[in-house]
């Protein structure tokens, strides 16, 4: 099995399972509220940040996501018809539980997570995602800057221009 460096047993929840993570994504949602992204629509840098990525990666899909509440809002994409999806089928999810690492899905299919999650067994048909949290000035996790793919890696990509990009975004969503 593809293991990302952040892999955690289970499914893909929406709900925090304990007191100390409700209190976690209640701050963290408060942070979401604060910067203001959710306002935020059609924002030509963060559009220019996931095409460099779909290029740079050579992937059909890249996007920026907000977790917001039970719901994923991509506040840029490219590859992907819909705007939002609920949170519970989310790859990004995933990615902001580990907040200062990136999640890396070789194959989804091979992966517990997220091998049932209804955007791997239908469209997009996802099998290929890396996503790099992107964080607030106090370090709470908005959502990711996330490439995707429908066809499996059969190694892990260098993340560095990844993460470059992540930063970009960071910047321009938390001015």
């Amino acid at each position: 099995m593809n293991k990302g460096p952040s892999e955690k047993s289970g499914a893909v929840e929406a709900e925090p399972s304990s007191a100390a993570e409700t209190t976690g994504e209640a701050a963290r949602q408060a942070a979401v509220e604060r910067s203001g992204i959710l306002q935020l629509r059609a924002d030509a840098g963060l559009q220019r940040i996931v095409e460099t990525a779909a290029r740079a990666y050579q992937v059909p899909m890249a996007a920026i996501s907000i977790i917001d509440r039970d719901r994923e809002w991509f506040a840029a994409r490219i590859g992907l018809d819909v705007e939002e999806m609920p949170a519970a089928h989310a790859f990004c999810v995933q990615a902001i539980r580990q907040p200062r690492e990136p999640l890396v899905v070789l194959d989804a299919h091979a992966d517990r997570r997220f091998a049932g999650s209804p955007a791997v067994t239908g469209p997009p048909s996802l099998r290929f995602y890396a996503g790099v949290p992107l964080l607030d000035r106090q370090g709470h996790a908005l959502g990711a800057l996330c490439i995707a793919d429908d066809k499996p890696r059969p190694v892990m990509p260098s993340l560095f221009q990844l993460i470059r990009l992540a930063r970009e975004a960071e910047s321009i969503i938390v001015s």
